[in-house]
């Protein structure tokens, strides 16, 4: 997989750090279509708890999702100083709730190691590699893996 994600960006890739519940994380800026300031949402009944509800950003209408919460942390309090990463997923949008955005960092891949090998399948699936950033240990996401189980009971995407 390290091989295969080498010869796609030989000749590196950037990425958007940022932070959930204290901790470091990533995603391929590729992936990223605007960092907006947190606004209330509207709340969908019986909808799983890592969906906050949705949001209406330019007449289109996107889910909102609490990486915290996906990440077994608890609920994040969202207030005016958290953001939301709008996401393209599949030709469709959705936004995730973030304390907040750190910097964008330029790599090279050889500088992704792979992650700890462990039993827990959802971890393989959602954590793509680990890396140094700022001296701190980063998770770099797969936004896929975290979208398609809950997107899919929803019928999201």
């Amino acid at each position: 997989m390290q091989a295969e994600r080498e010869a796609e960006y030989s000749k590196g890739i950037e990425l958007v750090a940022f932070n959930v519940n204290g901790q470091k994380y990533c995603l391929e800026i590729t992936k990223i279509r605007e960092i907006r300031r947190w606004s209330p949402v509207t709340v969908l009944p019986h909808s799983p708890a890592e969906v906050l509800g949705v949001m209406n950003l330019r007449g289109a209408v996107i889910p909102i999702f609490d990486l915290a919460c996906f990440f077994g942390m608890g609920k994040t309090q969202a207030n005016e100083r958290n953001v939301v990463i709008i996401c393209a997923v599949r030709d469709r949008s959705i936004g995730i709730l973030v304390e907040s955005v750190s910097e964008i960092v330029s790599i090279d891949m050889s500088e992704i190691q792979e992650t700890p090998k462990i039993k827990s399948e959802t971890t393989k699936s959602v954590i793509q590699g680990v890396l140094s950033v700022e001296g701190e240990m980063a998770r770099l996401i797969s936004l896929n893996s975290i979208v398609d189980p809950i997107a899919t009971d929803m019928e999201l995407l």
